[in-house]
């Protein structure tokens, strides 16, 4: 039986990126590129039309930037996820990405394989968080912890949030049960006043309250 393949739309202004990211995921028999596009307005036409279940978003495009794009699609296809594909220079637009819906962020510069498994944890609703990435782009701001009072099951919830682990993996993790980790996880989010576990994990390493990984861990 044929596996369903996951549908990719690439958003880039650049059209040798959107082309050269295109044959690299075509390599995968799991991935299929159904459209590509130049700007922020572009791209919102085509989630409507294709439906894709991955958009690759650039955040720096003419017209609408990135940043509106993914917010207005985390608004209307809540089910659509979202990789920032980042340069490195793009620190504070990927933060502010990432508060706007989107589930992660890779490099530009990420071999094919990773871009690929990237694709597919965002299909499956995981965060990607590249660890090379995570102390430029997420480096703490304001005083460390700014007043958030976690327990220390709070903190091993959220740090196995920030690896990227499913609830059900991290109730394997920690010997507990899936509706447990829930209940963590939602006292985590009303804690940091956040929305989502992406919108959490953001808020948790901008005001230092756990550290991202190391680049070797």
């Amino acid at each position: 039986m044929d596996v369903p393949q996951l549908r990719v739309l690439i958003v880039d202004d650049h059209a040798l990126l959107r082309e050269g990211t295109s044959r690299i995921l075509e390599q995968y028999s799991d991935i299929k590129v159904v459209g590509d596009a130049y700007s922020g307005e572009v791209a919102l036409a085509l989630v409507n039309r294709l439906r894709p279940d991955v958009v690759l978003m650039d955040v720096r495009l003419p017209g609408m930037s990135g940043i509106e794009a993914t917010r207005r699609i985390a608004q209307d296809h809540p089910g659509i996820k979202v990789l920032i594909v980042t340069a490195y220079d793009d620190e504070e637009f990927v933060r502010r990405g990432l508060e706007a819906g989107a589930v992660g962020f890779i490099s530009k510069a990420a071999p094919g394989r990773e871009l690929a498994t990237g694709v597919r944890d965002a299909a499956a609703g995981r965060l990607v968080l590249q660890s090379q990435l995570l102390a430029r782009v997420l480096r703490p701001r304001g005083p460390a912890n700014d007043g958030v009072m976690l327990t220390d099951r709070e903190r091993q919830v959220l740090s196995l949030l920030v690896d990227g682990l499913h609830n059900r993996e991290i109730a394997d993790r920690l010997h507990i049960s899936s509706r447990t980790v829930e209940r963590h996880c939602d006292s985590l989010y009303g804690k940091l006043g956040a929305g989502s576990r992406t919108e959490a994990v953001v808020k948790a390493l901008s005001h230092g309250i756990i550290e991202a990984p190391d680049d070797d861990g």
